[in-house]
C-alpha cells in the first residue's frame, strides 16, 4: 500500500483542481564547454543564429495557436520572449563571447545566462527579481535547438483533457499550450507568484502551485492529484473521505465563482452605506483588461519600470508618453495612479547608471525616489511625460520609498519648474494633477501626518513596510516564514498612517498584498481605509466582504482589538473580527 503524498509550495492562483497527473520529466539540458579554432568561429555563430531563429518560429507557432476567444491579449507573455531574442544584450553578447573566447555556443550562452541572472537576482524588488526566470526560458529554448533536442522542446501533444500537469518549470508558451489542451492546474519545482507564468496562470483561471520541491521525482503518471492553490497544497494517493472532501470544496468553489462574477456590476458599497474604492495593481499592460472584467474602479499603482528594462539606453519623455497614453486608453476613463521609477543601483538596466562602489545592501541603497533626485536628467523625461498624460486622462503620479519631507518638497520644485517649461512650450497638462506618496518604511509612517500636509494621497505599500519594519527578506526562504503582516508593529504603523491622512482629509489608499487578503478586509475597513488596490483577480473575493460589511460596527470592533494588542495573538484576533 502506498503512502499519500503531500507537497507544500506557493499559493500563484487561488483556486481548486482534481485530475490524474501528466508528469512531464524533461530536465535541465546539460551544458559543457569545448574550444573551437579561429577559423570555426564564423560557423559557430551561425549555428547560434540558427537556434536563435529556431526558437524564434517555435514561439510564434505557439502564439499562433492562440485561440481568438481567450480573455486576455496573452500573446503578449510570447511577445516578450520574442523581444528577447532581439536583444542584444543575450544574442550579441553570446556572439561576443565565441569569438572572443574561442568557445561552443552552448558554453558562451550558458554563461551569459548567468551574467543576466546575477543581474537580477541583485535587485531587491520581488516582481523584477523574478523576471529571471524570462532569462531562464528563452535561453533553454535556445539550447534545446542548439543542442538538437527538438524533440523535447516541448511537452507531449497527448491529449490533456481534465489533467494536472507536474513539471520542474513550465515558460509561458508552455502554459498556454498545455492549457489550450485541456491542463486543468500547474504544479511546478521552481517558480514563484510574480512570474509571467504564474500571472498567466491567474489570467486564465487555472490553479497554480509553484515551488514545490522534487514534486516530479515523487508523483506518477496518471496518479490521481488534488491541488489547492488557495493553500499552496498538492496531495496525492488520497483516501476515499478526503477526496469526497475535496470534491465537496470543488463544487462550492465553483458556485462561488459563479456568485463572485454577478458581483462584476454592483456597485462597492458597505452595508451602512459607505462607497469602497477597489482598484487594481497593474504589473503588465495586458492586466489591463483583467482589472476591467472584474470591475475595478479604478488603477492604484501601475508600475513604470518596464520601460527601463533589457535595453541599453533610458526612454525619452515620447516613449514614456506613449506607454502612459496607451494605458490610458485602455481603462476607457478610470483613473491610474502612475508610480515613478522604482530601479536602483542594483537595478544595471542601461549604460547610463554606474553603480558605487562596495554596494552592500541595494534595499537600503541609492534607489526609487533617492536615485530619481541625485540624477534629474532621468527622472524630468518620465514627470514631463505624466504631466503631459494627465491631459489625456484622469491619472496621480506617485513617489515610491519616500522617507523625509525634505525628498517631497525637492519633488513638488521640480514639478513646478516642469509645469512653467510646459507652459512655455505651449503643451498641456492638469494643473491639478494629484500627487502622492507611497508609505513603505517605517519613518514614512512615523512622519505621515507631515507628509499628508504636503501631498495629495497616501499609498501604503505593505509588501515593503513589513520587509522593512521587520528586517526581512520576503523572497530569502531562510527568513521569510517571519514575514507577518499581523505583527503588531505593521498593524499599528498602518493604522498610524490611515489615521494621518483621515484627520487631514486626505485619500489613503493600499497597494500591497494586504489589500487584496479578504482575511484583513474588515480589520481595514475598521481602521478607516476607503480605498484598496490589489491584484486584478482578488477585487472580487474583497468586494463579497465590502457588501457585507458595516463600517461603523467594525470600526468600534477594530478599537477593541487593539487595546488587546499586547496580550493577544493578533491573528487570532483578526479570526475572531472575521467570526463575528
Amino acid at each position: 500500500m502506498t503512502t499519500a503524498f503531500q507537497g507544500i509550495g506557493i499559493s500563484t492562483s487561488r483556486s481548486l483542481a482534481l485530475g490524474p497527473a501528466f508528469v512531464d520529466g524533461r530536465g535541465g539540458l546539460t551544458v559543457s564547454q569545448s574550444d573551437i579554432a579561429a577559423d570555426q568561429v564564423a560557423a559557430e555563430i551561425e549555428r547560434l543564429d540558427l537556434a536563435v531563429m529556431a526558437a524564434r518560429q517555435a514561439l510564434k507557432a505557439v502564439r499562433d495557436q492562440i485561440p481568438h476567444h481567450t480573455p486576455l491579449n496573452i500573446a503578449e507573455f510570447i511577445d516578450t520572449h520574442l523581444l528577447m531574442l532581439e536583444d542584444a544584450a543575450l544574442v550579441e553578447e553570446v556572439r561576443r563571447i565565441v569569438a572572443e573566447q574561442l568557445c561552443n555556443a552552448e558554453w558562451a550562452l550558458q554563461r551569459q545566462r548567468d551574467t543576466l541572472v546575477r543581474v537580477f537576482d541583485e535587485m531587491d524588488d520581488p516582481y523584477l527579481r523574478t523576471r529571471r526566470d524570462d532569462v531562464e526560458h528563452v535561453v533553454q529554448q535556445i539550447q534545446t535547438f542548439l543542442q538538437g533536442a527538438i524533440e523535447q522542446s516541448e511537452p507531449s501533444t497527448r491529449d490533456l483533457e481534465g489533467r494536472v500537469v507536474v513539471a520542474r518549470d513550465l515558460a509561458p508558451a508552455d502554459a498556454i499550450l498545455l492549457r489550450h489542451r485541456g491542463a486543468v492546474a500547474f504544479v511546478t519545482e521552481f517558480g514563484g507568484p510574480m512570474s509571467h507564468t504564474a500571472i498567466l496562470a491567474r489570467s486564465l483561471g487555472v490553479p497554480a502551485v509553484m515551488g514545490v520541491h522534487n514534486i516530479t521525482r515523487y508523483l506518477r503518471q496518471g496518479e490521481l492529484i488534488l491541488v489547492d492553490g488557495e493553500t499552496g497544497t498538492v496531495l496525492a494517493d488520497a483516501d476515499a473521505l478526503t477526496l469526497a472532501f475535496f470534491r465537496d470544496r470543488l463544487r462550492a468553489a465553483e458556485a462561488r465563482q459563479v456568485r463572485l462574477r454577478g458581483l462584476v456590476g454592483r456597485a462597492s458599497v458597505t452595508r451602512d452605506g459607505v462607497e469602497i474604492g477597489l482598484l487594481a495593481n497593474l504589473e503588465l499592460s495586458e492586466d489591463v483588461a483583467l482589472a476591467k472584467a472584474n470591475g475595478a474602479s479604478g488603477v492604484g499603482l501601475y508600475r513604470t519600470e518596464f520601460l527601463y528594462m533589457n535595453r541599453r539606453d533610458l526612454p525619452d519623455e515620447e516613449e514614456h508618453l506613449a506607454s502612459y497614453a496607451e494605458i490610458v486608453a485602455g481603462l476607457g476613463g478610470i483613473p491610474v495612479t502612475i508610480r515613478t521609477l522604482d530601479l536602483g543601483v542594483d537595478k544595471r538596466v542601461d549604460t547610463l547608471l554606474e553603480p558605487g562602489p562596495g554596494v552592500s545592501n541595494p534595499a537600503l541603497g541609492l534607489r526609487a525616489i533617492r536615485l530619481c533626485l541625485k540624477e534629474p536628467d532621468l527622472f524630468r523625461p518620465q514627470l514631463r511625460a505624466i504631466l503631459r498624460a494627465s491631459a489625456i486622462g484622469p491619472i496621480r503620479l506617485m513617489l515610491p520609498l519616500v522617507s523625509n519631507v525634505h525628498e517631497v518638497d525637492t519633488v513638488l520644485a521640480l514639478i513646478r519648474q516642469l509645469k512653467t517649461q510646459l507652459d512655455r512650450d505651449g503643451l498641456n497638462y492638469d494643473p491639478n494633477l494629484p500627487i502622492g506618496a507611497m508609505i513603505e518604511v517605517p519613518a514614512a509612517a512615523l512622519c505621515a501626518r507631515a507628509l499628508a500636509r504636503r501631498l495629495d494621497f497616501l499609498s501604503i505599500g505593505t509588501n515593503d513596510l513589513i520587509q522593512y519594519t521587520l528586517a526581512i527578506d520576503r523572497l530569502d526562504n531562510s527568513v521569510n516564514y517571519l514575514f507577518d503582516a499581523t505583527h503588531p508593529a505593521i498593524l499599528r504603523l498602518v493604522r498610524m498612517t490611515i489615521e494621518a491622512a483621515c484627520e487631514l482629509n486626505r485619500p489613503v489608499s493600499m497597494c500591497g498584498e494586504m489589500a487584496g487578503d479578504p482575511r484583513f478586509t474588515r480589520l481595514l475597513l475598521g481602521m478607516g481605509l476607503r480605498e484598496f488596490s490589489m491584484q486584478p483577480g482578488a477585487i472580487l473575493d474583497v468586494k463579497e466582504v465590502v457588501l457585507e460589511a458595516d463600517t461603523l460596527d467594525l470600526k468600534r470592533r477594530t478599537a477593541t482589538l487593539y487595546a488587546r494588542l499586547d496580550d493577544t495573538d493578533p491573528g487570532a484576533l483578526i479570526d475572531e473580527l472575521n467570526a463575528a
